[in-house]
């Protein structure tokens, strides 16, 4: 037995634990080293790392999930409870919000509009499984929620922004396409190619755990490329930052009561949980390639603070949940992600 390889191996998965649950206070950091460095030097050669950077945040994402899996029958209820938040609800919430806040302002509208269009994360499991919520209808939501995104988005931006900005039906989808089914299709055949050659258990205990912090990586050059690219607009424009907190704080506030009272209604603890988490947490990292290499990095910047917002309150909302749907069950567990 390599003791040496198995002790480099642990050290490995420790660091990409922690690295996964550091997005509370790095999010926060990338966007002042990005600030910073946009005020010293011109970032702009940066755009084309955009999109790279967000194909790395999804492909390690996909890697831990079954697709078989995701695509069963079982939790179909809350699965399509949450897909009808997803793609009719949040999508008019955001398109309200940006008449009201930014009506005058065709890049932040956008911004505001993308925010309700990609939902769920690689956070959304996580975030339920924390919550010891039902780990299993949080994958499906994933998963369907990314492809339906990746076909109804740009139809989306078009009917809904499409007023405020010109829109490349075309160029949207092929840049979607790009970001979710290339990574999508890498992601298996690297599950697949892992499976054979580590087997179950070596896969689950020592390989999984590290891909969700290759994810935080792209996630944090994301922001830091977006926040730069308008770091001396933010200097001009100090106004901006408080013009951009009111309708993200007023989305993630709405979104969380609604998903809350929607879950209590209809569902038990752990379908609700993963009702929540399935809504709330948007793929704001496919939302902000899509502004930055789109719509230019002022579209960003909303989704840069959604980024700061949503982080804090889903860590927040975990420690709430027993208090909101009472405490889990002695014998329940999070299902398993591989």
């Amino acid at each position: 037995m390599d003791t040496t390889h198995d002790g480099a191996g642990a050290r490995i998965v420790r660091l990409a634990r922690r690295l996964s649950a550091s997005l509370v206070w790095a999010i926060p950091l990338s966007m002042a080293a990005g600030f910073g460095a946009g005020l010293l030097v011109d970032l702009d050669p940066l755009k084309s790392l955009v999109l790279p950077l967000t194909m790395l945040m999804v492909y390690p994402m996909l890697v831990n999930v079954k697709m078989r899996d995701a695509f069963s029958l079982v939790d179909s209820r809350v699965v399509g409870v949450a897909m009808a938040l997803n793609f009719l609800v949040l999508p008019a919430g955001a398109w309200v919000l940006a008449k009201l806040f930014f009506a005058s302002d065709a890049g932040l509208f956008v911004g505001m509009v993308l925010a309700g269009l990609f939902p769920t994360s690689g956070m959304t499991i996580s975030w339920t499984g924390f919550a010891k919520g039902n780990v299993g209808a949080a994958i499906k939501m994933t998963v369907v929620g990314l492809i339906a995104a990746s076909l109804l988005a740009p139809v989306y931006l078009k009917v809904l922004a499409g007023r405020m900005v010109p829109v490349d039906l075309l160029g949207v989808l092929g840049t979607v396409v790009l970001v979710v089914a290339l990574p999508l299709a890498a992601a298996q055949l690297t599950r697949v190619v892992l499976l054979r050659r580590y087997g179950n258990e070596r896969f689950a205990t020592r390989i999984a755990p590290v891909f969700p912090g290759i994810s935080v990586l792209g996630v944090l050059g994301i922001v830091f490329i977006a926040v730069g690219l308008k770091a001396e607009m933010i200097v001009e424009r100090p106004e901006l930052t408080l013009a951009i907190a009111a309708p993200v704080l007023l989305f993630y506030l709405a979104n969380f009561a609604l998903s809350t009272i929607v879950g209590r209604a209809l569902f038990g603890r752990g379908d609700a949980i993963a009702l929540v988490y399935g809504t709330v947490m948007r793929n704001l990292s496919i939302a902000l390639g899509i502004a930055v290499t789109t719509f230019g990095p002022e579209a960003a910047l909303v989704l840069a603070a959604g980024y700061i917002v949503q982080v804090q309150a889903a860590a927040w909302y975990v420690r709430l949940t027993d208090r909101v749907f009472g405490p889990a069950a002695p014998t329940s567990r999070p299902a398993a992600t591989t």
